[in-house]
C-alpha cells in the first residue's frame, strides 16, 4: 500500500538467514514484506538475488502495492526486467488476492431432516455404477460445510477407517456429519457390514466429540433410501 513500509524488501532484524523462500518457511507468509512476496513470485525463472532486486524496482516504480494493483500490462512492462509474461503473472497474482479478500461463502444449505440430506446427495449418487461412500460435514447449525467422497468403486468396508472419515471433518471444523452410500442394485436394505461399520464410526465420532447424525443408504427411485438412524442403529 502507498505509505506502507511493508513494501520494503529489507529483512527485519532476527528474521532468519536466507532469501524470501527460506524466510517464508521460517516465519510464514503473513510475516513477509510485500517485496519478499513479490520476489518469490519472480524467482520461478530467475535466482533469488535477482528476484529480490526486481521486486525492489517494481515496488519503487509504483510506490507500493496499491498503485501496482492498478497498473496495466503495458505499465508493468515499463519496469526494467518485467517481460509481458511476468506482467501477466503479477496481474494474475494480485487478482487472486482481490478475490480472496472479497470472497463470500454462498448461503449454506441447512439440514433439518434426513430428507434434506437425501435431496442433496441422491440425484448424483444414483448415477454411480459402483458403490460410493460420501460424508456430509455440518456446522453447529447443521449447515453443509463440505461433501467429501471417501471411497468409490466397490465398497470394502474393512478398508474404511475412521481417520478417512474424520480427517476432513476436523479440517473443516465440522461439529456433525451424515454418512451416505449407494447400493447400485437399487435395494437400499442395509447389509450386516453396513451396520457394523456404522457402529464403528459412531464410536469414533463420540471419542472425537463429533455428532454422527445418520448413515443413509441410497437405492433407486425418487425416495428410495434407508436411514440407519430411523432403524435404530444410531
Amino acid at each position: 500500500m502507498e505509505g506502507d513500509t511493508r513494501h520494503s524488501i529489507i529483512m527485519p532484524e532476527n528474521s532468519g538467514e536466507g532469501f524470501p523462500h527460506e524466510h517464508l518457511q521460517q516465519v510464514g507468509a503473513d510475516a513477509l514484506h510485500d517485496g519478499e512476496l513479490l520476489a518469490i513470485l519472480f524467482s520461478t525463472d530467475m535466482d533469488q538475488k535477482n528476484a529480490v532486486a526486481l521486486a525492489e524496482r517494481v515496488l519503487s516504480h509504483f510506490h507500493g502495492l496499491r498503485r501496482l494493483s492498478q497498473a496495466s500490462l503495458n505499465e508493468l512492462q515499463q519496469v526494467e526486467g518485467i517481460t509481458r509474461v511476468k506482467a501477466i503473472e503479477i496481474k494474475a497474482a494480485l487478482e487472486l488476492g482481490k478475490r480472496v479478500y472479497s470472497y463470500k461463502r454462498p448461503p449454506a444449505r441447512r439440514i433439518t431432516k434426513i430428507e434434506d440430506a437425501v435431496d442433496i446427495i441422491a440425484p448424483y449418487m444414483r448415477l454411480y455404477e459402483t458403490e460410493a461412500f460420501l460424508c456430509l460435514y455440518l456446522s453447529t447449525k447443521n449447515e453443509v460445510l463440505q461433501i467429501e467422497e471417501i471411497s468409490r468403486g466397490g465398497m470394502d468396508w474393512a478398508g474404511i477407517q475412521p481417520r478417512d472419515v474424520y480427517r476432513q471433518a476436523l479440517r473443516e471444523g465440522a461439529h456433525a456429519l451424515i454418512l451416505a452410500h449407494n447400493h447400485p442394485s437399487g435395494d437400499p436394505e442395509p447389509s450386516d457390514a453396513d451396520i457394523l461399520v456404522t457402529k464403528k464410526l459412531a464410536k469414533a465420532a463420540d471419542i472425537l466429540g463429533l455428532r454422527l447424525l445418520d448413515h443413509v443408504i441410497i437405492g433407486d427411485g425418487d425416495h428410495k433410501y434407508v436411514s440407519l438412524k430411523e432403524r435404530g442403529v444410531l
